[in-house]
């Protein structure tokens, strides 16, 4: 029997977390969420192989290239609670569905921009957009599949979102090269709004538990992972012990504890902290930050190893690395729709254990003279790690929370995958420069391959986590079957 709550205003909401009579459409579900998981991943590390042109054609200095990349991932990371808490209480298509809209307008912005100063803007909104839309879309995802196939929805979700941040250097250099790198934001309009269009009018609406927002939560979780990832992102210039980064660090953290002692008082916290005591949810997230850690400092790597160590163009560099970037693709549905009978655990041990073997067997042979007939089978294998462990760890938090606190759940693992990414691209540059450097092909590659072992070692760690990770468990309180959803075959 269903039941009727009133929120303030008089909204009602009926039954366990919808708010409408829309009829529940998995197949145009995943494939709206899938549209977003691509575009707003490809904008992580599109604009790499576009650098040396947009320093050209901007007249842009080191310092604007680098906020090119790092402002979009930096608000991306940032703001992954938030858009959970928004999707919560304003409805998590609304909220969707303006989060794309957004995304959208951006990316036409920064294709016009006409100065750097717009384009690095124009990059914060793409990332304040993508913070907001990304958890709400897992949400949905989510609420429109029962948990005995909730994994293969994910495994299809993770095959797109894992294949558009690896083919992000793929797709900048394409386009590049052959048209202009304003057409690597123009890709994004018109698929963005289609997207919203139809999403607006086909997406279920639903809401979160939580009537009221946690302004003192928001403010203290935001500026608190801001202080980390700002320190992060400049380290590189300033170093270490420079005081902006260690104020940053510092601060950051002592706002992410006031935020862990506000939330255990609060009455409608927008984290639970009862849920990282869970053994699935928390190792599920410390696998998803060493994975993403690995998975993005490496790509990052990767892409400058094939063009300042091997002498390949942008195009040839895309082209070379499809051997990795084509597995999410072919692989993450299988490991998806075999994670929901045999559990997720499995995959995301032998996932992150190929990724660092990947990632490892690269460094070893890697030299200036190495052909590409070395790369493929290690290349292969890290892909085929990354389809196997994207979608399994995501579905381990879902079954970790009840159904109605996965929005809270997509935004902490979103925001713990995204800002694992950042600390890579870091730590694995860190390591470049300590061995390596350009200019030199020989002194380049050394640098690369001690970047790659960094990126090995994190896989293993987050391997070493994933072996805690329970086993298959039956589906219970915390994953209550929804109402039977239409198979994936029928777009309603």
């Amino acid at each position: 029997m269903q039941c009727v709550r009133l929120w303030p205003g008089g909204r009602a909401v009926r039954g366990e977390n919808t708010s409408t009579e829309r009829p529940v459409r998995p197949g145009w579900t995943l494939v709206l969420v899938a549209v977003c998981a691509f575009l707003t991943s490809l904008d992580v590390m599109v604009v790499v192989t576009a650098i040396p042109t947009i320093r050209q054609d901007l007249d842009a200095g080191l310092a604007d290239l680098e906020w090119t990349i790092n402002a979009y991932n930096l608000a991306f990371g940032c703001l992954m609670l938030t858009g959970a808490a928004l999707g919560d209480r304003f409805g998590r298509m609304k909220v969707y569905v303006l989060g794309l809209a957004v995304f959208t307008a951006a990316s036409a912005m920064a294709a016009l921009a006409p100065t750097v100063g717009v384009l690095i803007l124009s990059r914060v909104l793409q990332g304040v957009a993508a913070g907001v839309a990304i958890p709400v879309s897992l949400t949905l995802l989510s609420n429109a599949y029962p948990p005995e196939k909730r994994g293969m929805a994910m495994g299809i979700w993770g095959s797109v979102s894992g294949l558009a941040v690896a083919a992000g250097p793929v797709v900048g250099g394409l386009i590049t090269q052959g048209l202009s790198w304003h057409w690597i934001f123009w890709l994004n309009v018109p698929i963005g709004l289609a997207a919203t269009v139809l999403s607006a009018k086909l997406l279920r609406e639903s809401y979160g538990p939580r009537p009221e927002l946690d302004l003192v939560g928001l403010a203290l979780v935001s500026i608190g992972l801001f202080g980390l990832v700002w320190a992060a992102v400049r380290q590189p210039v300033l170093g270490w012990g420079d005081p902006e980064v260690l104020l940053s660090i510092v601060g950051g953290l002592v706002l992410l504890v006031a935020f862990v002692l506000w939330e255990k008082r609060v009455t409608h916290a927008m984290l639970p902290m009862a849920y990282f005591r869970s053994r699935g949810f928390t190792i599920a997230n410390v696998s998803a930050f060493f994975q993403h850690f690995a998975l993005i400092g490496a790509l990052f790597m990767l892409a400058q190893m094939f063009q300042e160590g091997l002498g390949n163009d942008p195009m040839g560099t895309g082209l070379r690395l499809l051997a990795w970037t084509a597995m999410p693709l072919l692989v993450a549905p299988i490991a998806g729709n075999f994670a929901d009978r045999l559990g997720n655990r499995p995959f995301m041990v032998a996932g992150l254990l190929l990724q660092g073997v990947g990632l490892a067997w690269i460094a070893a042979v890697a030299q200036p003279d190495t052909g590409y007939g070395s790369f493929i089978v290690p290349l292969i294998l890290g892909g085929v790690g990354i389809a196997m462990c994207l979608p399994t760890t995501i579905n381990l938090v879902f079954a970790s929370v009840p159904q109605n606190d996965v929005g809270v759940a997509s935004g902490v693992n979103s925001a713990v995958r995204e800002i694992g990414g950042v600390f890579g691209v870091v730590s694995l540059g860190a390591a470049f420069a300590t061995y390596g450097h350009y200019g030199d092909p020989a002194a380049a590659m050394g640098g690369f391959r001690a970047a790659l072992v960094v990126g090995a070692i994190a896989s293993m760690v987050g391997m070493v986590a994933a072996l805690f990770a329970p086993g298959k468990t039956q589906p219970g309180p915390h994953t209550a079957p929804m109402a039977a959803p239409v198979g994936l075959d029928t777009l309603e």
